[in-house]
């Protein structure tokens, strides 16, 4: 019976699961809603467990010998709440090898690259830019959530759009195509002005904040008004300051998050400023998941990944050989 290692990769609205034997070939996937406790909402040990249980669906669950887990908002305070949640889900999904937690900025690095120098730029639901040497977190910058930080996130984005759009409502602001986009997305059919400022605010608060990154594609599909443009501009100067925060310095940069995976105007500012600093192109994350797998492997061996096993773990289209 060959060996299998798990990978998990619990975002604010998304978590995604990976079993996967050692040499790289995925066996089983699972998906659930977000597990970030800051911003997600519900029970984090229950969304763990459906994820697990969807990739562990025609899988012998005693082959796993070993599994990573990272999620947003694991790191600091949130450490040995994300553990706990995580060592009930494993416990109660039935499995009896070993178990890790970490941060999603190792599983996000570990996506792009098999290399244990460089800096990850993420811009999803939240924003941060981290530096790793030798395969460990040396420095970061931002991540700080949607209220205090995670400038240029797609929630930042999504909140701005709200706030342009109120302003333009109730006179502070300059007209703007956003009120139109962020009616049709709430719904909204109220009549005057006041009323769509109101239900704005109403179906704002009424969902976790981090549903309201979902408002960043419509922000970069709306970004021919000048309003939208200029939050698009805004966000791609905020990451690439948040780049610059932790510095290029040696290895590679690697991308990850919707926001800069995505084609849209901040992920076409950033890449470009990202080649500018650096003359090459940044290393997209595709999955956080495999990335983790890829961990596990490491830790279950004691050896780094072989760059062919994290090119099929990742599906990397580039050689990591040559990284």
């Amino acid at each position: 019976m060959s060996a299998m290692v798990i990978g998990v990769d619990a975002g604010a609205t998304t978590t995604r699961c990976v079993v996967a034997t050692l040499d790289g070939v995925v066996a089983g996937r699972g998906r659930a809603g977000g597990a970030n406790a800051n911003s997600s909402g519900g029970e984090i040990s229950a969304t763990l467990g459906m994820a697990l249980a969807a990739a562990l669906d025609t899988v012998d669950r005693t082959a796993v010998r070993f599994g990573v887990l990272g999620a947003a908002g694991s790191a600091g305070a949130g450490r040995e709440r994300f553990r706990a949640a995580a060592r009930q889900a494993w416990r109660e999904a039935g499995l009896g090898g070993e178990m890790a937690t970490v941060t999603d900025l190792e599983v996000a690095f570990a996506a792009g690259t098999a290399q244990p120098d460089g800096v990850l730029l993420l811009a999803g639901t939240g924003a941060l830019a981290a530096r790793f040497r030798d395969g460990v977190l040396e420095r970061r910058c931002d991540g700080y959530g949607w209220l205090l930080g995670d400038e240029g996130s797609a929630v930042w984005i999504g909140v701005r759009a709200l706030r342009a759009a109120l302003a333009a409502l109730d006179g502070r602001g300059e007209p703007t195509t956003l009120v139109t986009t962020m009616r049709a997305y709430f719904n909204i059919e109220a009549a005057t002005g006041e009323e769509v400022a109101q239900a704005l605010l109403h179906q704002a608060f009424a969902v976790p904040p981090a549903e309201l990154g979902r408002l960043a594609p419509l922000v970069s599909e709306a970004a021919h008004d000048p309003v939208a443009a200029r939050i698009c501009a805004r966000a791609a100067g905020k990451l690439l300051h948040t780049y610059d925060s932790v510095g290029p310095g040696e290895g590679v940069t690697v991308i990850a998050g919707s926001v800069l995976l995505n084609p849209g105007p901040v992920s076409r500012a950033v890449r470009a400023g990202l080649l500018a600093r650096t003359a090459t192109p940044p290393r997209p994350a595709l999955d956080g998941a495999a990335g983790a797998a890829a961990l596990a492997v490491g830790r279950l061996t004691g050896t780094p990944v072989p760059p062919v096993v994290h090119a099929r773990l990742t599906g990397s289209t580039h050689d990591p050989s040559r990284e």
